[in-house]
């Protein structure tokens, strides 16, 4: 059963609404979510809520990430991506700016950036299989750690630097159902560690 609160945005988002990323800025982004999609990785449940996120990082400081409650799309736009350009996970807190907010995984995902310069792509995909199989097998957050909060960026620093996540560049994400986290250097890279865990 999927949590109640899923999408759910649980940090202290400081949006300013403004204009889209150029479109040559975020082709990229845009094909690899789209084809995330196609393959079900990301999407909507039946209830209505959607699942799902990808980012690409801009900067030391910033990354673009598809916005919230934007998994039941099939097909997006710059419309449907902010950038991400400040962070506080302390704080819990976080500033965007474009025509959307952050997605609900924003704050996960700042806490990989901030970790390795290494990491530039990271796709938050579901898939069932794959969750319950890796639990305990590939590096898996604590059960008791809900998504979007800093209790879960801190999470990830944990597994970074107490297992070989790096190396392996997935993770499970036991307290957030269904839910699996890819990165690497590019987006085809953190796809093709995905591609290599699912049968």
């Amino acid at each position: 059963m999927v949590a109640f609160d899923e999408g759910v945005i649980k940090y202290v988002c400081n949006w300013d609404a403004g204009p889209p990323l150029p479109e040559a800025q975020l082709v990229e982004l845009i094909a690899w979510r789209d084809r995330m999609y196609k393959a079900q990785y990301i999407g909507l449940y039946p209830n209505g809520i959607g699942y799902g996120n990808i980012s690409l990082r801009r900067s030391a400081r910033s990354f673009a990430v598809s916005g919230t409650q934007t998994g039941h799309l099939a097909e997006t736009t710059p419309q449907h991506y902010t950038l991400v350009d400040d962070w506080d996970i302390d704080r819990n807190t976080l500033h965007c700016t474009g025509p959307i907010q952050a997605s609900s995984e924003s704050l996960t995902h700042a806490a990989l950036y901030d970790y390795s310069s290494a990491i530039r792509a990271i796709i938050h995909v579901h898939n069932r299989p794959l969750w319950q199989r890796g639990q305990g097998v590939l590096p898996t957050t604590a059960a008791s750690v809900p998504y979007g909060t800093p209790a879960m960026a801190y999470e990830m620093m944990r597994l970074l630097d107490c297992s070989n996540l790096m190396q392996t560049r997935i993770l499970i994400m036991a307290g957030h159902e269904e839910g699996v986290l890819v990165f690497g250097p590019t987006l085809a890279a953190a796809e093709e560690v995905l591609y290599q865990h699912i049968d």
